[in-house]
Parts: C-alpha cells; structure tokens; sequence
C-alpha cells in the first residue's frame, strides 16, 4: 500500500478571522457551505448500463489524500497567496507558487479552486520521493463559477488557463509538483489498466466521470469508484469494548484483548445541528492476538477512530487496512449498504473490458444522432442564407 502523504503547508489557525475569510471566500465562489468537493459513490453493477447509455471519462483512482487547491488573489492589492484544503475544512497555506493568467501572463491569476489528490511518487531506481498534485477538475477559474460547465469545458479550461501558464511561470522553490490526471473515454478502459503498472504512486482503483454533468459538492452519482470486489473497503467507527476484570463488573480490563466493533455512521443526531454524529453498530473487525499486541505497543489511539476496512472473503470476516486521519466521519449509513451489496454482485476488470465495445458502438451512436438531426450553426458568407448586404457589397 502506498504511503499516504502528509498536508504540507502551514495550517490556518483554527475559528481565525483568517479562516472564516477563507471559507466565506469559497462559500461564496461556489455557492456551498463547508468543504464543496464532490463525492463519488461506488461502482455498481447496474453502472455498466449506464456507461452505454452516456458519456463517461475515466482516468485511474490516485492513492492519495483529497484536497482542493486555492488560488487566492487580493482584489485591490493584486497579492495572491495559496492553499491546500482537506475533506475536513482545514485550511494549509502553502509557498512557492505563483500563478498567472493564460490572457495575460504579467497579471496574477484571480480566485481559483482546483479539485485534485496529493500522492507520493517514487522513483524506481533511486527510490527519492516527491510529493506530487495531480489535478482533475476545476470549480472555479479566474473568480468565474464554472461549476455548471460540463467536464469537458471544465477539464480543457484546468489544462490551457491553468496549468499551461503556471508551467511557463518563474520557478520557485516549490512543496510539491502539480500535474494533469490524464483522462480516457470510458471505452478506453483498457488503456488506463495497461498504465498503471507503470505509475509512480499508488493505485486505489479507477473512477469514471459524467461528461456532461455538472461540478455537483457533496455525494455524486455521475462520479463512479471502482475497484475489483475484494479490494472495496468501507469507513467505520472503531469502538473497543473492553471485558470486565475479574470479579469487577464496573471495571474494565484494558490490557485484555477486547472486541472491535464497526459503527455506521447515521447523520447527525435530531436537533442538535452538526458536529453530534449518530451511530449505529454494524459488525465486528476480526484482530489476530499478535496484532493485537503490535496496536498496544504501537502508542497509538484506536478507540474512536475512523478506520478503514475490507471484506475478507476467506475467513468471512472485516480486516483492518489503515487508520482514517483525514477523515472525520465513517461512511453515512447507505454508503455502507450499497459497498456490501457491490462487493456481493461484484464487477470485476474482464467485466469492464468486455463492455467496451458496447460502450464505443453506443458512444458512436449518440455521436451520430446529434450530427444529424443537431442544429448546425449557418456562416454570414453562406449564399443561401446570408445576409442581403454585407460592407457595402449586395449579394
């Protein structure tokens, strides 16, 4: 498994005028309180009908964390400064970077936010590490709201009007590198397997995306996480129920080995506004002894976390797979329903390429319809319906 990074940059000082600046800003920019990424949901059986009937990018699934990238340029003194903002909200100012406008390269980029993961990338033959961004979606270019733009505005805007002229800027010492996630049409699938043997980072599946659709914060069902059944993994609530010691029923016995409970979480609690999140018990985590023994001298704090986990179809039982620190809450009740059922039906690799040629032919069909019953637009040169006069000149 790849090593997840962690956030460079200086975090913004929490509940600071600075802050509610900065949040407010986005809030307004994109017209969505709290953090405004989107959300995919799982793959699912019935997607592959779906993929026929529209239009789908897909690109591989980055192991990485999830964060936006903001652009902030004062209006009356022109000084830009930039963040990294997690899942959770928080805010990291970052240096070394400058981004100008792809109009004018002399002008400092107005408000933008990009939609990307920061990875680490692993040289294969020195092994040297570099932290890297790379960029998928664009919410927000030079203060317009482009949210309502489909992928294809949006995504050609993120490479010329951003990225192209960042990468012809002044070089400065900078945290990390920012690129461009190469996107496929969905009947390309096969492409993006045959490249990810050949990543620099880590892997976590692949992810297909609504071309026509808008830029939707929150869960998001024209964006599709695939990965084969037996690496789906789910986000609970770790809770340890301690025995009792011997003879002291109120008492726990906290060097014994306790179970692992799996909570769900429910939403938030009926009247109490966010930040009181609901629970409900799911199942149970299966830890060897020798593991237990390893998380106690680890130091580590597990009561309580997020964590996550995956289906062990062998023993029948969850398996732990790693602590969730960027996340602050487990998955919502029917996201953990829909990954159990997915990883029941299952939708393997062959299942997705021998779809492929129905995608392309249905992709083709729809290509054709709309040239020829699409309204074309006429030329003012067009001697059928031009105009009658034209600088002076009568036809």
């Amino acid at each position: 498994m790849a090593r997840i990074p962690d956030i460079p940059g200086t975090r913004i000082l929490p509940r600071s005028k600075q802050e509610k600046s900065l949040r407010d800003t986005v809030a307004r920019l994109c017209q969505c309180n709290g953090f405004p990424g989107s959300q995919p949901v799982s793959f699912a059986r019935s997607d592959l009908l779906r993929l026929e009937s529209d239009d789908f990018w897909v690109c591989e699934k980055s192991d990485g964390i999830r964060v936006l990238l903001l652009v902030y340029t004062e209006a009356d003194s022109s000084s830009q400064s930039v963040y990294l903002i997690d899942r959770n909200n928080k805010y990291y100012q970052i240096h070394g970077f400058s981004f100008p406008r792809h109009d004018n390269p002399r002008m400092p980029l107005l408000n933008t936010l990009v939609d990307g993961e920061l990875v680490v990338q692993v040289d294969p033959f020195s092994n040297k590490e570099t932290l890297c961004f790379p960029a998928f979606d664009c919410l927000v270019l030079n203060d317009q709201n482009i949210m309502s733009q489909p992928l294809t505005a949006r995504y050609g805007k993120l490479k010329q009007w951003f990225f192209e002229p960042f990468t012809r800027a002044e070089k400065h010492t900078r945290s990390f590198e920012i690129q461009i996630k190469e996107m496929n049409r969905s009947y390309h699938v096969d492409t993006v397997f045959a490249s990810i043997p050949t990543l620099r980072h880590g892997n976590d599946g692949l992810v297909y995306t609504r071309v026509n659709a808008p830029y939707t914060p929150g869960t998001n069902a024209n964006i599709l996480k695939w990965k084969p059944p037996s690496e789906i993994s789910i986000d609970f609530k770790l809770v340890l129920r301690f025995p009792p010691l011997c003879g002291e029923s109120r008492t726990l016995d906290s060097r014994a080995k306790p179970a692992f409970l799996l909570h769900m979480w429910c939403g938030d609690r009926p009247g109490s506004g966010s930040g009181s999140p609901r629970y409900e018990e799911y199942g149970e985590l299966f830890v060897e002894d020798d593991e237990w023994e390893r998380m106690k001298l680890s130091g580590r704090r597990y009561h309580g976390q997020i964590v996550e986990v995956q289906w062990n179809a062998m023993l029948g039982r969850w398996r732990l797979m790693r602590l969730r620190d960027d996340k602050q809450n487990a998955n919502y009740r029917t996201v953990v329903e829909r990954n159990v059922q997915i990883i029941a039906e299952g939708v393997d690799r062959d299942s997705l390429l021998e779809r492929c040629a129905a995608i392309r032919l249905a992709s083709k069909a729809r290509s054709d319809s709309e040239l020829r019953f699409g309204r074309l637009a006429t030329s003012k040169w067009s001697r059928v319906s031009g105009p009658s006069e034209l600088a002076g000149m009568k036809r």
